[in-house]
């Protein structure tokens, strides 16, 4: 804006799937973001973003009454449209699913203006793009590029289950689009189910799993599944799912297929649980490889954004850049639906009231994606004081160092520094952060600190000018959301014997000098620090490698298996203590688990996470 011109304030709003979210906009900037769940403690809660907007609201210093306009993510009568005209090609089959379903939308989902005005308490104008423009935009605005091709892919929004088209200035134009149910992302989702895992949370571990497997059941998949196209527009076979209107996401045709009935949840895992893992890992990574081909042909343009919950497949991400089909690529973090609050914010700002849009091609607009709350030196020592937890406050100077030499002490620390990221990666402000070297920590990690299975791999964060020596990766990768090769001279020949191993045996094995961040197939999720957005988590990596020689330490979310990243002081203190984390990192306080008191009545609450 110019001159004496209002502010114009948009906020963004995705809810009542999964990953509800709020965003808000002011004239074009991002001022900020959060998933709901980080306040309500309920992991992927799809309720009405209340606590989030309220959040952003106080984060921008404006009331309800200071919004010009609310954005919603989709468009409900033309997802109710979808849904209904799905039952009644179905029927009679899905009676129990459609008397679950469709009351709730009559009496509430269709009617979203009147409910956003309730919950809000304001007679606001409201914008409902469509749920892929949602995304595209969310792709294409916040990216560097003053003009780039996007591709999005996920389970389904209205109709829509992948599109792709040009973004250029300030505007996006949709080219193409694949419907329901013929959808890439409740493909993996219907594997994630079948190899019992959670769907909408699980895909990350299928994705995990992967490299333990071989893709024994891929062309099974391509023969008996998917039809695929060379221009990467497929069609399922519908006799095998049952997502169109059921409860479940397959059925007994897919059960007799693949010999075996849905593994069940936390039971142990089998080596063909992995082999499915990776063979449609495979697929997916063939579909997308085929669609942005595609896309580059469609659009000849050489940069692409990328957003959808199928986005989130590092994977499938880092072949497309190793692949060469486009110059430079560029994904949305919160890629699933919680960015579709941003996508929608943005698309009222640039689309549909048409303000331009400056892009250097260089940097992105998403500001590392620390868009969520930030507390204070006050506010957190008022905390420590209230409670009575012992602490010692570090200077800005001496930070870096005494963190560097606890990590190279072979200690676990929970990192919470500055304002938390947005999206489902924890890139440095809700971390739990220790050596990439330690041979045994990947496993003692997962399991004493996380909670969780022993194959989860987890995450290098590694200095941005040092990746390349590290990694077969020359890019940036802010957002770990690229997958590349661990550099082969870091690499540890393997014997004979070790070769021969499969499955979790794999584990066993030492492959490179960061075996921590190192997986079984010598891959690793990537995330590039720099020091222009969280300065003091790139000042104390860079210690690290000043003192020790190494550029790299593990990075993982703040958080144990089933619950959210942690938001506030009291959530990652109650986390640092009911795991073996050695310290807390609150800001400049530091507090060592020895010198604290036991907490009361938690035995229940380690029991949840018991694994076997």
């Amino acid at each position: 804006m110019q001159g004496n011109e209002p502010e114009v304030n948009i906020l963004g709003i995705s809810a009542f799937y999964h990953d509800s979210a709020a965003c808000l906009v002011r004239d074009g900037q991002i001022i900020a973001a959060a998933q709901e769940e980080r306040f309500t403690r309920k992991k992927h809660d799809p309720s009405f973003p209340k606590h989030a907007l309220e959040y952003c609201l106080r984060e921008g210093r404006i009331q309800v009454s200071d919004l010009n306009y609310v954005a919603f993510y989709e468009k409900p009568f033309l997802k109710f449209d979808r849904i209904l005209h799905s039952y009644l090609a179905y029927a009679p089959a899905g009676l129990k699913s459609f008397l679950m379903a469709i009351p709730l939308w009559i009496r509430e989902r269709i009617w979203m203006k009147e409910l956003i005005r309730r919950e809000l308490g304001c007679d606001c104008k409201i914008l409902f793009p469509e749920h892929h423009e949602s995304h595209a935009a969310s792709a294409f605005f916040p990216s560097p590029y003053p003009e780039a091709a996007f591709l999005t892919v996920d389970g389904v929004g209205e109709w829509s289950t992948a599109s792709y088209g040009i973004g250029r200035g300030h505007r996006i134009d949709m080219v193409g689009e694949l419907h329901f149910p013929h959808s890439l992302g409740l493909l993996y989702s219907a594997f994630t189910y079948f190899t019992g895992f959670r769907v909408n949370a699980g895909e990350y571990k299928l994705m995990g799993l992967a490299p333990y497997g071989e893709p024994k059941y891929a062309e099974l998949i391509l023969g008996e599944l998917v039809d695929l196209k060379e221009d990467g527009s497929f069609r399922l076979n519908m006799k095998y799912f049952n997502y169109g209107v059921g409860l479940t996401m397959t059925n007994e045709p897919f059960n007799r297929l693949f010999g075996r009935p849905p593994r069940k949840p936390e039971s142990k895992l089998t080596q063909s649980d992995m082999d499915l893992a990776r063979s449609i890992q495979g697929v997916t990574e063939e579909i997308m490889f085929r669609m942005a081909r595609h896309v580059r042909r469609q659009t000849n343009l050489k940069d692409i954004c990328l957003a959808g919950g199928v986005a989130l497949n590092c994977v499938a991400n880092g072949r497309i850049l190793r692949e060469g089909i486009f110059d430079r690529i560029w994904i949305q973090p919160a890629a699933g639906d919680a960015g579709g609050a941003l996508g929608a914010a943005l698309f009222a700002w640039h689309q549909v009231l048409g303000n331009a849009r400056q892009a250097d091609n260089m940097n992105d607009s998403q500001r590392g994606s620390y868009l969520g709350p930030a507390y204070t030196r006050d506010e957190i020592h008022a905390y420590l004081q209230s409670q009575n937890i012992p602490f010692t406050e570090l200077t800005d100077e001496d930070l870096p160092a005494k963190i560097a030499d606890l990590i190279k002490a072979g200690k676990v620390i929970g990192w919470f520094y500055g304002r938390m990221e947005f999206g489902p990666r924890a890139l440095g402000a809700r971390s739990i952060i220790s050596d990439a070297q330690s041979p045994k920590m990947q496993e003692e990690m997962n399991l004493k600190i996380k909670f969780r299975e022993s194959f989860r791999p987890f995450a290098p964060s590694v200095l941005r000018e040092r990746v390349a020596d590290w990694f077969e990766l020359e890019s940036e990768s802010p957002y770990m959301l690229l997958v590349a090769p661990v550099a082969k001279e870091r690499r540890r020949k393997m014997t004979d014997r070790e070769q021969k191993l499969f499955g979790l045996q794999k584990l066993l094995t030492i492959r490179s000098t960061i075996p921590a961040v190192t997986h079984v197939d010598y891959s690793a999720r990537v995330q590039t620090v720099t020091e222009k957005h969280q300065p003091m988590y790139y000042r104390t990596i860079k210690n690290f490698e000043e003192k020790y020689g190494c550029p790299v330490i593990i990075n993982t979310s703040f958080n144990v298996r089933g619950e959210p990243i942690v938001e506030a002081p009291e959530h990652a203190y109650l986390c640092f203590m009911r795991t073996n984390m050695d310290y807390l990192l609150l800001g400049n306080f530091l507090l060592e688990k020895r010198e604290q008191k036991p907490l009361e009545h938690d035995i229940e609450w380690l029991k949840e996470f018991e694994l076997d």
